[in-house]
């Protein structure tokens, strides 16, 4: 199992409705070197967003996280960003599919946003669906991540999960 349990690290907050263009501009998207797709994260919001994230940091978000065109970059960016985890009032569906396809932990959590702030550190407890802020000691309850989305996350995305699954069923 690749998938961490418990995940801390540094937040930045960000708003409701950030759509995928302000995660990762179209200009972009032509872009293959992981450092450089990192260096333009969230850069429709801050260009200097991504210089400032803390490594293995946390995003935190309001609701719709990840709206907008379906671009799996969003996803990427953040990866090549540094960010451990996303935690969202809520996501857009989209998003939340190729953020576990690509093993980015998205974690649902309604109301958090409103409650942290930047630069706080959160430790999320995925078993537990719990997530504490270390510099509040505030808890927060979390959905848990099942079914088919925990056990891709678990394999290391779903590139992983489709050549495991595949390997079992060719042994039996």
């Amino acid at each position: 199992m690749i998938l961490k349990t418990q995940i801390e690290g540094q937040i930045i907050v960000l708003g409701n409705n950030i759509d995928t263009d302000q995660i990762y501009p179209a200009p972009y998207l032509a872009l293959t070197d992981p450092e450089e797709i990192g260096s333009h994260c969230l850069e429709g919001l801050d260009k200097n967003i991504s210089k400032n994230f803390p490594k293995g940091g946390i995003v935190v978000a309001g609701t719709n996280f990840g709206c907008g065109s379906s671009r799996e970059h969003a996803a990427i960016t953040l990866i090549h960003m540094g960010a451990s985890a996303v935690i969202a009032d809520s996501f857009a569906r989209i998003f939340y599919r190729n953020a576990v396809n690509l093993s980015l932990t998205p974690v649902i959590c309604k109301g958090i946003s409103q409650h942290v702030k930047n630069g706080e550190t959160l430790k999320i407890d995925l078993e537990k669906g719990i997530i504490s802020d270390k510099d509040t000691g505030e808890e927060f309850k979390s959905e848990k991540i099942t079914g088919q989305p925990l056990k891709i996350l678990a394999a290391g995305g779903i590139k992983k999960y489709m050549i495991n699954k595949l390997a079992k069923e060719k042994a039996e």
